[in-house]
């Protein structure tokens, strides 16, 4: 498996999961680090067993469309898989030459996408697209859109809808002990973009009688501004500003939190994908508020709370009715895990994939 997502540490159980499965030997090639408009994630190494993590050199690094592994015909000429699993897009340079290298090689190969807006790419992506799509033995969409989007542009071949990773639900578990009393604590993790919509949230918090507390974990290019309409709103004395933290240690932000929310907002470019602190607050019994863009509905279901996107005055009062009612706050933390253990942990997402490598090799 090719994938840069693998160096978060938390992911790497899908791999533990995966290489436990009956007739697979694994080796994930992983670059040394990523870099996003949310900073640099490093390599973790935190789930290990059964498997080799091989770290390969990136070209590129943070070019989404361009990056590239220069060593992956000397890693693929050594290793000689039965099958290569690019975990990338169709329209990214890494994925073509992957595939490229994989037809060469006659190695059967897939990748995953995430892709859940018919977008159409000038030259070289679609040409790189196009290419990927008649090579693909197999192709793992991460959500049902970006499967429909497959087929909208022509992939004719098998196709399965398995999300890219999953939740270890003994690592993302409830708390030993009751919450102590606090402020009502509101949270968010990811990136300080403008297509996470926090200029919702804080507008929505604005609106809320005290006590409470926002926590926001992660880094990006809205925290100035976003700072600034916290002074504007009046409400800085009530935000902890979070650095990001090792994905393993995520799961005590959950704790800590009454309810997480994800205000995404659709662009014409993006929308919500899939997701993931949703499914991992889930699997911490803390509640969960998103918006209605892309995946977000489907993940929650009715284990949480659904807002529309854009709208502070109805995220405001999803989160007045949790912060005023403690067994509506209960039922739904009991609702989210018990969603999350049926549908989200890693040991299922492995299960799936492996299945697809067997279909391909059959």
């Amino acid at each position: 498996m090719l994938s840069k997502a693998c160096i978060v540490g938390a992911y790497q159980k899908k791999l533990e999961e995966l290489a436990s499965e009956p007739g697979i030997r694994l080796t994930a090639l992983v670059p040394p680090g990523w870099k996003d408009d949310r900073g640099e994630q490093r390599l973790e190494r935190v789930f290990t067993r059964g498997y080799e993590l091989r770290v390969t050199p990136i070209a590129f690094n943070g070019r989404f469309h361009f990056h590239y592994y220069p060593r992956l015909a000397a890693e693929l000429d050594e290793l000689q898989p039965d099958l290569l699993h690019i975990d990338e897009e169709p329209y990214n340079l890494a994925t073509r030459r992957a595939m490229g290298l994989a037809v060469k090689r006659n190695i059967p190969a897939l990748f995953f996408t995430w892709q859940n807006i018919n977008r159409r790419y000038p030259p070289p992506f679609g040409w790189w697209e196009r290419y990927n799509y008649r090579h693909a033995r197999h192709v793992i969409a991460g959500n049902h859109d970006a499967a429909a989007v497959l087929r909208a542009k022509g992939y004719a071949g098998p196709l399965s809808v398995i999300p890219q990773f999953g939740v270890d639900p003994e690592l993302f578990s409830p708390p030993e002990r009751p919450r102590l009393p606090r402020p009502f604590t509101i949270g968010y993790a990811g990136g300080l973009v403008s297509a996470k919509g926090l200029d919702v949230l804080l507008r929505a918090c604005a609106r809320l009688s005290s006590p409470w507390e926002l926590h926001l974990v992660g880094a990006g290019a809205e925290a100035e501004s976003l700072r600034a309409l916290a002074a504007e709103l009046d409400i800085e004395s009530h935000i902890h500003w979070l650095s990001k933290r090792p994905s393993t240690e995520m799961p005590d932000f959950y704790r800590s939190l009454d309810a997480l929310v994800l205000p995404s907002r659709t662009t014409p470019h993006w929308k919500e994908q899939f997701g993931r602190v949703l499914v991992e607050a889930m699997a911490c019994e803390t509640p969960v508020v998103g918006s209605d863009s892309g995946e977000i509905p489907h993940v929650i279901a009715d284990a949480g709370l659904i807002f529309p996107e854009d709208d502070s005055d109805a995220l405001a009062d999803q989160l007045r009715s949790l912060q005023e009612d403690a067994a509506l706050r209960e039922m739904l933390g009991r609702r989210g895990r018990q969603r999350a253990l049926a549908h989200f942990t890693q040991a299922q997402i492995a299960r799936a994939t492996a299945q697809v490598y067997r279909r391909m090799l059959d």
